[in-house]
């Protein structure tokens, strides 16, 4: 149950529009935190949804510090996410560094970042380096921080939706091989978890995986959601590299030659909500039909 003490903390969420940030605002509030949003248009359509739900809205860019300050007046706590897919891995970088930074001169009690699954492992995947690289300027500003490091998004899967249902799954991956996969609200979760319990987070980097199938596994599991048989189809190398960006395919190589290894038991402990894939699929599979 949401406490009071909660209530008296104030916590500045970024990334709210988005999936990650939009799971960890709708965790905070139903812990009965008091939460702030920070975003570039408060006017656009996704953003007066927020301030419909009773949340304070305050306008601020990621490249501008002086606004970052600004929405940091009178916060405790901050959970940050970049994205390097609007304008490249640099500006990510220089984006989490600028909130980072903002964080410190405000004197900013707990910082609950979101990286990646491996990201200190040398992948040689660029947005998983420059995760990294924000996790290392994090640790080295004295600040007490936790770390929460997701793997492959079960969510990523609903923008394969139309060639799942239409019998396949096509990717260059190995039958055999094993992908471990998180439900975006499980990460929203965790970062209420890890506001509402400091001390027994600060300073922790801790992977987030619900559940590891292999490309079989998910094909059978996605049969069972769609109501018939999903086939699985190898996808030559060369073909999948030729119609991917560089980064994609390196990621799937490292997919296929390495992989994440989260200690799935470890975080249904530390979050017994965890959530499996076939129990996502019952809920979102479904509801992305019904409004498509």
């Amino acid at each position: 149950m949401p406490t009071n003490k909660n209530k008296s903390k104030l916590i500045l969420v970024t990334g709210v529009t988005g999936h990650q940030g939009g799971a960890a605002l709708r965790h905070l509030s139903e812990r009965g935190f008091s939460c702030r949003a920070l975003t570039r248009d408060p006017g656009s359509p996704k953003a007066r949804r927020i301030v419909g739900s009773g949340t304070e809205v305050v306008r601020g860019d990621m490249e501008d510090p002086a606004s970052l300050t600004r929405a940091l007046d009178g916060v405790d706590g901050i959970y940050a996410v970049q994205t390097p897919y609007e304008s490249g891995v640099e500006a990510e970088v220089r984006q989490g560094i600028n909130v980072i930074d903002a964080a410190k001169r405000s004197r900013i009690t707990h910082f609950v970042y979101s990286s990646v699954g491996a990201a200190d492992r040398r992948t040689g995947i660029p947005h998983f380096e420059s995760k990294y690289r924000i996790e290392e300027h994090l640790r080295g500003t004295g600040m007490r921080y936790t770390i929460l490091r997701p793997v492959f998004f079960m969510e990523n899967w609903l923008g394969m939706r139309t060639a799942i249902e239409g019998g396949a799954l096509t990717l260059p991956l190995d039958p055999a091989t094993r992908l471990q996969m998180v439900a975006v609200d499980d990460i929203g979760g965790m970062v209420a978890a890890a506001f509402e319990h400091p001390g027994k987070w600060q300073e922790r980097a801790f992977e987030i995986a619900g559940d590891e199938l292999s490309m079989m596994g998910l094909v059978q599991a996605l049969s069972r959601a769609v109501g018939r048989d999903v086939e699985y189809r190898q996808a030559p190398w060369g073909d999948f590299e030729a119609q991917s960006s560089p980064e994609v395919a390196t990621m799937y190589r490292w997919f296929q030659d390495v992989g994440y290894s989260a200690d799935i038991s470890a975080v249904r402990q530390e979050y017994p909500r965890l959530t499996s894939f076939d129990r996502w699929l019952n809920v979102n599979w479904r509801a992305a039909t019904r409004t498509a």
